[in-house]
């Protein structure tokens, strides 16, 4: 791992692969071992891949005050200036999704192609998180046992049939366990994802874009990519049918080939 001053703040980072560069900016209550390395490994090899933890989170610096998503956007658009690159491909997902429609909005020049995935831009016709979810979410939270907590968040976040899957979530706990973030930074990530409305602005965003769901995403229903992809003119929309929330967890190989064929189509 390694860190990059931007601004104020100090990121965690890590960079490899080669290729043309690609941001990946996580969502909320994720690190940089969210990614998942299915995923990640078979970027690699076609881009020089950037992954990179939110203030508040990891060894990037303390969150102090409160969190806008506008401000996330900022720190991304810092990573880039403090790696000297003047633009790159990037993906969102989830809260990082929100983060990369900023960027995109505030830092136009900044984007070779944009990917949204599994993510949400307020506004009529969007909808958050179900409440029965967040209840089942939050009393898991609350009960102190970190491993009751990463069990809830995985079996909302991927499909049910995939949730039975014992040798990915092992991969997911292990991420989880060696990777905690402090639930006060997670409130604030959330309370950041409610004030986010962009609804009224994507139609201002020209960078190519990819937006991707899946059909049984409980977190971000499948609405949102829809309502988003008819948002920006000219979008690709991806639906991926009895997919959860994390659909590059359940479909690494597809998600990473998609991501490829759209950064390439538009190089």
């Amino acid at each position: 791992m390694a860190s990059a001053k931007v601004g104020e703040i100090e990121l965690e980072y890590e960079r490899a692969g080669a290729g043309p560069p690609l941001l990946l900016i996580m969502g909320m209550s994720g690190t940089i071992a969210h990614w998942g390395a299915p995923f990640l490994d078979d970027l690699r090899g076609d881009f020089d891949t950037i992954v990179y933890n939110h203030r508040g989170v990891g060894a990037s610096s303390r969150l102090d005050g409160p969190l806008t998503i506008a401000q996330l956007a900022e720190d991304a658009a810092g990573l880039l200036a403090a790696l000297e690159l003047d633009s790159a491909h990037v993906l969102g997902i989830s809260m990082g999704g929100m983060v990369a429609q900023e960027l995109a909005l505030a830092h136009p020049e900044a984007i070779r192609s944009l990917a949204l995935g599994c993510t949400y831009c307020g506004g009529e016709g969007s909808a958050l998180t179900p409440e029965p979810v967040m209840t089942r979410l939050a009393e898991a939270m609350s009960s102190g046992d970190r491993e009751r907590a990463i069990r809830a968040s995985w079996e909302a976040n991927v499909s049910p049939a995939f949730a039975a899957d014992d040798e990915a979530y092992a991969r997911f706990l292990q991420a989880g366990l060696s990777h905690a973030v402090a639930v006060p930074v997670i409130m604030r990530q959330l309370q950041a994802i409610v004030g986010h409305d962009s609804s009224g602005r994507l139609d201002e965003i020209a960078a190519p874009t990819l937006v991707v769901h899946g059909t049984d995403d409980e977190m971000v229903p499948v609405q949102n990519g829809t309502m988003i992809a008819g948002l920006i003119s000219g979008s690709q929309l991806e639906i991926f049918d009895g997919v959860g929330h994390l659909f590059f967890w359940e479909e690494p190989e597809r998600s990473a080939e998609l991501i490829r064929a759209h950064a390439t189509v538009h190089a």
